[in-house]
């Protein structure tokens, strides 16, 4: 007996083979009941069993249900939170993911676009590490399902998805600020004149947020270096002959370094130096005393990737939007109140 096919039930429904794998994929928008029922029951009777390739067929021809990933950097607690999301989402279209970490490294991420594209991936969804527009420019040529998280590349147009960075800067200046903190430091990794696009919005944003708090923005107080210097430049920081009272951590492994530091010289948080992070790692949450943190919504933002990247696979590339995601303070015990 002939296997049925999706095609079976969408001409016994009186549908399109798309209609179907809507169906079967739960995805109902503007599919009206009778559809519905109608689709239903032509199933039951048929006792059609839909394999996971059929869920999609009729939406785009020679799918392979597989997205790929290319990580900039797998160290950063939003890499991780976002991938779990991403999977998640996307195993519920019967989509696998392929995971690939370019170690921020332009030449890397190049060779996994190939190799991915060589796999017949459906889509990808990059944390881009160049800023050469040519890379990119070539999918958006072919019309390649792809989205951008957490970073933007200049002179490319792509839907994209980012932690508002500045507003996360203004939450933790003013948490600072309303513990009576005037001198306020902000350590990054390297920014560099072509930066990583939330090192660049997070050094704007502390700039800003002193500013608008009536605050001297002191360039001794602001420091970046590669993750291997981060305890040297802390160290540069707090033998200043005037240190600054609170530091703004921009990301959790800067957060991480500074935690190590205190630890090996035997300094006190909040007493000797308050210390608020972005991106909340896990760490920040279990060391004492808790840390203080501005939590980016990592999971949020991935299940936002993962849908907009099934969309952009069954109905083609949509006019590009940059999505910006709100960040929210996470309180700990690592701000201390102080008198001016």
């Amino acid at each position: 007996m002939k296997k049925l096919t999706i095609a079976d039930v969408a001409r016994e429904a009186g549908v399109s083979k798309s209609t179907v794998s809507q169906f079967l994929n739960k995805r109902y928008h503007y599919m009206s009941e009778a559809t519905k029922q109608k689709i239903s029951e032509v199933i039951e009777r048929l006792e059609y069993q839909p394999s996971g390739l059929a869920r999609g067929l009729g939406l785009r021809e020679n799918r392979t249900y597989m997205v790929g990933i290319i990580v900039a950097n797998l160290n950063y607690t939003l890499s991780i939170s976002c991938i779990r999301a991403i999977e998640n989402e996307l195993q519920s279209y019967g989509i696998a993911v392929i995971i690939c970490n370019a170690d921020e490294s332009p030449e890397k991420e190049q060779k996994y676009i190939e190799m991915l594209k060589a796999r017949q991936v459906d889509g990808l969804i990059i944390f881009p590490t160049s800023k050469s527009p040519t890379m990119y420019t070539k999918l958006i040529e072919q019309g390649y399902p792809v989205v951008f998280l957490d970073r933007l590349v200049d002179g490319i147009a792509m839907h994209s998805l980012l932690m508002d960075n500045e507003m996360a800067c203004k939450i933790a200046i003013q948490e600072f600020v309303q513990h009576g903190h005037q001198k306020i430091a902000f350590l990054s990794l390297p920014i560099g004149k072509d930066g990583i696009t939330p090192r660049k919005e997070r050094l704007s944003g502390f700039k800003r947020a002193m500013e608008n708090e009536g605050l001297a923005v002191h360039l001794d107080y602001i420091r970046d270096a590669a993750k291997e210097e981060l305890g040297n430049t802390l160290a540069q920081l707090i033998s200043l002959s005037t240190p600054p009272t609170a530091i703004l951590a921009s990301n959790d492994i800067v957060l991480a370094e500074i935690l190590k530091y205190v630890n090996v010289h035997h300094l006190r948080i909040p007493q000797d130096i308050s210390v608020i992070g972005i991106d909340h790692g896990d760490f920040a949450q279990i060391y004492n005393p808790c840390i203080t943190t501005v939590c980016q919504p990592a999971y949020e933002m991935g299940v936002k990737a993962a849908q907009i990247i099934v969309s952009c696979i069954e109905q083609g590339q949509s006019v590009p939007i940059t999505y910006r995601f709100p960040p929210q303070l996470i309180k700990g015990q690592s701000v201390l109140r102080i008198e001016n």
